[in-house]
């Protein structure tokens, strides 16, 4: 079969040159929204043209390689990602056909009616539970629209609940991204674990203050600082201990559940003396967004009273809770692997032999297969096919009628439209950028930079991020070109492996799949340029801070990275 081996500097034989131009469908998609303020799908499907041009003109990739490689990033975009969309956002329809959502409003009020400290319990607390079970879109979907059924105004409870989801991700969806990690860098999982679990604290740390500030400004951070600090705090010292002493998939269950009890037991003894009420009108003023029941008039008026009516408000996210941590027990767990996992060689881009394995058509600068063209579709125990579940349940529950909850469906099918064409876009750009060896190109350029590569590491997996929207894939594309790039520079791969993987976080608010979770959550589709401005430089700037921590800790703090164990 025919092989392509990817180039690492194809252009005039200049690294510096090919990685500029492999910059180049990232940069312009960036530019399109937050610039020219282009709509999300129109920009992603620019940005994926110019990949597949550069791939093929540029890289020497074959035309239908590049093809093909569009096809398996848009596959992927539609499953998983978007069958957790679709399906997260489904659930959220069926409480507000019933009317429970605007009762999850009234509970939600009921704890505070304060937006900074929902924002701290809501988007940063349960938004993590939430990143730990599910991972992908789910968190920021789900935090989103509760902030939204609160009383909070559209456009803030996306950006709030985007930028709450970065403390969480390094160890989000049961630790797949140290894992991952793991798996293509050969280092002991526990020693990576270990390094991540002395980084992510930090950021833990000043993140609920950041959320403060987003809602309430510095009279926010005055007024709220110790609750936010104590959360900060409390989560990041849960990290920590998870992560080093007990298990890394556990790591954002325990933090995330450890937060919200100690938080929730402050607010009966302090609260801040003057809240920032939260807006209860269904029209907000300063966006062109209007929020409306959508309460079907054949569902009874909610009476429940007592414990009948929070139950009956937070059923759909109990569920979710309980659907997920059955699903991860590890009976049912290997169950669900075993009859729910089925991996092929993606067409045109990988091939079965004659032994019947998979081998890939695409090779590295390196000359190592690239794995990403063997597709693993896990369709029982996919984070969208338990969400769903969780939907079905949730409609027996509230005796929804078959057919109201079918229609249902097809209205966030509808809703999510355009959503759909911009993942199913980034990701086919995401893939094709990867396989075709410009993401490589791009990652070796920045990591040719000798000593400064402490600075760069961050920067390498908050790229991976951004282009790929998974912390989990940006470990598995750049993990390996860490451990290498430290021991050239002399270096420990240890930190600059973890640094990858927590250091990109930075870059999921701003992923163009992330923001388009984010925009639909809140039906605000086709503004993805709005949110991407107003988190863009809070991601620069965390990305700064963090780049301070990593140096430190290759200097100073040596004494904090764990020595280098290789897994067998």
């Amino acid at each position: 079969m025919p092989v392509f081996t990817q180039q690492a500097a194809p252009i005039a034989g200049s690294l510096a040159l090919s990685a500029l131009l492999a910059a180049v469908p990232l940069v312009l998609l960036f530019i399109l929204l937050g610039v020219f303020k282009m709509k999300a799908w129109m920009a992603s499907l620019i940005g994926l043209g110019t990949a597949i041009l550069i791939a093929i003109i540029g890289w020497g990739m074959p035309t239908m390689m590049a093809l093909s490689a569009t096809a398996e990033g848009a596959f992927y975009g539609a499953f998983p990602i978007m069958w957790i969309l679709l399906n997260a956002i489904w659930v959220y329809q069926l409480s507000v056909i019933t009317g429970w959502f605007e009762s999850l409003g009234s509970l939600i009020r009921s704890v505070s009616d304060d937006q900074r400290i929902l924002s701290i319990l809501i988007a940063f607390c349960f938004g993590a539970l939430m990143e730990s079970l599910a991972g992908f879109g789910a968190p920021v979907a789900i935090s989103a629209a509760m902030l939204m059924a609160a009383g909070m105004k559209p456009m803030k409870s996306a950006i709030v609940s985007l930028l709450a989801n970065t403390a969480p991700v390094a160890f989000g969806a049961m630790g797949a991204p140290i894992i991952a990690l793991a798996s293509v860098t050969h280092i002991d999982i526990h020693v990576l674990s270990s390094m991540a679990g002395r980084q992510t604290p930090f950021v833990a740390f000043i993140v609920p203050l950041v959320l403060v500030f987003l809602v309430d400004g510095m009279r926010g951070v005055k007024q709220t600082w110790p609750v936010a600090l104590v959360a900060g705090a409390v989560f990041g010292v849960a990290q920590f201990v998870t992560s080093n002493f007990i298990t890394v998939e556990i790591t954002d269950v325990v933090a995330s559940l450890a937060t919200i009890a100690v938080v929730l037991v402050m607010l009966r003894f302090w609260k801040p003396a003057n809240p920032l009420p939260l807006d209860h009108s269904a029209k907000f003023d300063d966006e062109e967004h209007v929020v409306v029941s959508g309460k079907l008039a054949h569902y009874p008026n909610i009476t429940a009273t007592g414990g009948a009516r929070i139950w009956g408000a937070i059923a759909p996210y109990a569920i979710i809770v309980i659907v997920f941590s059955i699903s991860q027990i590890p009976a049912v767990k290997a169950w669900l692997l075993g009859i729910g996992q089925i991996k092929f060689p993606w067409p045109g881009l990988a091939f079965l032999g004659a032994d019947g394995k998979a081998s890939s058509m695409i090779v590295n600068a390196a000359g190592n297969p690239v794995t990403t063209t063997i597709f693993t579709l896990d369709h029982l125990r996919a984070t969208g096919t338990l969400l769903l579940l969780s939907g079905i349940i949730t409609a027996i529950v509230y005796k929804i009628k078959p057919m109201d909850a079918v229609r249902a469906y097809g209205a966030t099918l509808k809703q999510l439209r355009f959503t759909i064409v911009t993942v199913l876009s980034v990701l086919a750009l995401a893939y094709v950028m990867n396989l075709s060896g410009q993401t490589a190109s791009l990652g070796s350029a920045l990591a040719a930079v000798g000593a400064l590569f402490a600075v760069m590491s961050p920067v390498i997996g908050w790229v991976g991020v951004a282009i790929t929207g998974s912390d989990t894939s940006a470990n598995s594309l750049f993990g390996l070109l860490q451990v290498t790039a430290a021991e050239s520079a002399g270096l420990s791969p240890v930190l600059m492996a973890s640094s990858n993987s927590s250091g990109g976080v930075m870059g999921k608010m701003i992923s163009p799949q992330n923001l388009a979770v984010a925009a639909a959550a809140v039906s605000m589709v086709n503004k993805e340029g709005d949110i991407f401005r107003k988190v863009v430089l809070w991601s620069l700037a965390l990305l700064a801070y963090f780049t301070i921590l990593v140096v430190l800790q290759a200097g100073p703090l040596s004494w904090m990275v764990p020595e280098v164990v290789w897994a067998k």
